[in-house]
């Protein structure tokens, strides 16, 4: 297999993001979040790759909070990619960048295993093998039904 081309990608990709996500309703099933992780895509950091035709096949959003921590604010991977590296790529990429800009620690929030879900438990195993310790759970953060994970990793420098 050959390595995944992990690239920045341009406010203008923001409409390739929103396909992505749509590609996976069982992840990002909610209109309001859809066009929210959009948004986001086309105006923060975001890392992505595409198919051989310039779409979009995933994305990454960073959000930086303070100039010594961001979070992953968004990741998607069309569903005929999971499994090939490509998250684990789009992670790296981030956290390269954002360790060469001086954040020491990335956090992301995904859906606690309080609330059992095989797709989220998938996510929550692939941010474990990368690093990322459980911090809190916010057990209403987003509404009773699905309770939040706070988990956080430190960035070593040259990641």
């Amino acid at each position: 297999m050959s390595p995944t081309r992990v690239e920045r990608l341009e406010p203008e990709d923001a409409a390739g993001c929103e396909a992505v996500l749509r590609a996976l309703p069982a992840w990002f099933g909610l209109e309001h979040a859809i066009l929210d992780y959009r948004a986001a895509a086309a105006e923060h950091p975001t890392f992505g790759t595409r198919a051989p035709d310039g779409s979009v096949t995933s994305f990454l959003t960073t959000r930086r909070h303070f100039p010594s921590s961001a979070e992953v604010h968004c990741m998607a991977v069309r569903p005929e990619l999971r499994g090939q590296g490509v998250g684990s790529a789009l992670l790296a990429a981030a956290e390269t960048w954002l360790a060469e800009g001086g954040v020491d620690f990335l956090q992301v929030k995904t859906l606690s295993a309080s609330s059992p879900d095989a797709g989220y438990a998938e996510t929550r195993a692939f941010y474990l093998a990368k690093g990322f310790v459980p911090l809190e759970e916010f057990p209403e953060l987003w509404d009773p039904h699905n309770p939040c994970l706070l988990l956080i990793k430190h960035l070593a420098a040259g990641v």
